[in-house]
């Protein structure tokens, strides 16, 4: 059991800031994903040390201060890296968050939280009622490298997450043995054929054939493979997709993958799960696709990494792992990501990277997740007034208006430009090309 004590004065506080700055290297016997921001981590911090005695502080992954932390996030300059930290110190022990003297060592990188907040305010204004949010996370770890946004969302940022929720099925549709050019015969409109087309993991008829789903873009009927129903975000298309693998089957590997609805309650299993349904926060999005990132690999999101009280007795929070996908069909679903990203309008971060757009239905949120070898990340952008009352169209965000924002526009620009800047300097690395015999070409679900 740790006892917390004040640190004295000013000058054992800076000690231990100093002690930090070397720490002792993890457990060797953790595996670890080489991470390009890890190899370009910031150099040591201007910040100011404590300006008292007894404050706990927050150290960035090098040791370097970011800010005072006292429990009472309304006046930090980084409010959503202290909500965060102060939820997480409330699961481990209740009374941490209102302790003095505590040196907490987090995984931010402030090189990285400040590409991220540049790229937010370049594109979404302080005083705009709708709220940008951008995580990073290492693929392979679940360390959190950055968490910015356009201003503090005391309520949260959770939004419905829109189309980034279809690599989920796309996921489910190759473990089940599909290939990339299978595909269906679709048309702008989709009903569910009966009530027991979707059933939930109760085995529950969960199918509504009253209600239809149509596409943004109608182009008619014509046949949609894996691939560019994908690169298309096509509604029906994935409709189909989902009713051919499961509904559960679908919802279960979200889950593996790390989705988790921001209210902590389980994801609501719907025939539209695949259309992102579920309001889910930055954190989960960017860690599922971290997942995927790291050929299968999840970790559970981490922003803590050691405590120390005033006497230097640490508490260590090593990285929590496990395989959960079968590292060839995350490749499969990286190659097809990788193709959405490279032929939109975006284009990529000058490195091999994978991408999916994020709109929702109505256009109630926006948002945009992807992804390189080393770096995984996601953009939301919703109006926390209430997304269905106040929905992203034809409104004026960081001084342009815009008729709609879909996941490409505001959300996608700032997932570009963060990211283009995380990467810079760093080494290059490179995704594990598909197996071509297992997932190439089509097997059962082949045009006619």
């Amino acid at each position: 059991m740790l006892i917390f004590l004040g640190v004295a004065a000013v000058g054992a506080l800076v000690a231990v800031l100093l002690l930090l700055r070397n720490p002792a290297g993890g457990d060797p016997d953790e595996e670890h994903l080489v991470s390009g921001s890890t190899a370009a981590a910031s150099t040591a911090s201007t910040a100011p040390a404590p300006s008292a005695a007894g404050k706990s502080v927050l150290l960035d992954v090098e040791g370097a201060v970011i800010e005072e932390f006292s429990g009472d996030c309304a006046n930090s300059g980084y409010p959503y890296i202290c909500r965060y930290v102060r939820e997480r110190l409330l699961a481990e022990d209740p009374r941490l968050p209102g302790r003095d003297g505590l040196t907490i060592r987090t995984t931010i990188d402030q090189r990285l939280q400040r590409a991220a907040q540049r790229a937010i305010d370049a594109h979404v204004h302080r005083d705009d009622p709708q709220v940008a949010t951008q995580i990073m996370i290492v693929p392979g770890e679940g360390a959190i490298r950055a968490m910015a946004t356009s201003r503090d969302a005391a309520g949260g940022a959770a939004f419905q997450q829109g189309k980034t929720a279809m690599p989920y099925t796309l996921a489910a549709a190759l473990a089940a043995g599909l290939r990339h050019d299978d595909g269906f015969q679709i048309s702008d409109e989709y009903r569910a054929p009966n009530y027991t087309a979707f059933r939930n993991c109760a085995n529950q008829a969960v199918a509504d054939p009253a209600h239809t789903i149509v596409n943004l873009e109608k182009r008619g009927e014509r046949f949609v493979t894996l691939r560019s129903g994908t690169r298309e975000a096509v509604n029906t298309f994935y409709m189909r997709l989902t009713e051919k693998v499961g509904l559960c089957e679908t919802v279960r590997m979200a889950e593996r993958l790390g989705l988790r609805r921001a209210d902590g309650t389980p994801l609501r299993e719907f025939e539209t799960f695949t259309l992102g349904v579920n309001e889910a926060d930055p954190v989960s999005v960017a860690n599922s696709y971290a997942s995927l990132a790291a050929r299968g690999r999840f970790c559970e999101p981490t922003v803590i990494t050691e405590i120390r009280d005033g006497s230097g007795a640490p508490r260590s929070f090593p990285p929590r792992c496990g395989q959960v996908l079968d590292p060839a069909v995350a490749d499969a679903v990286t190659a097809v990501l990788s193709d959405v990203l490279a032929e939109s309008a975006l284009g990529g971060v000058g490195r091999e990277a994978a991408g999916m757009p994020g709109t929702t239905a109505d256009f109630t949120a926006a948002w945009y997740a992807g992804y390189t070898p080393g770096l995984a990340s996601a953009v939301s952008l919703g109006d926390p007034r209430g997304a269905f009352r106040h929905p992203l169209t034809d409104v004026t965000i960081g001084g342009r208006h815009y008729p709609r924002v879909e996941g490409t526009s505001v959300p996608g620009l700032v997932w570009k430009e963060a990211m283009t800047e995380a990467v810079r300097g760093t080494p290059e690395t490179a995704f594990t090309p598909p197996d071509a015999g297992r997932f190439g070409a089509c097997r059962d679900a082949c045009p006619n």
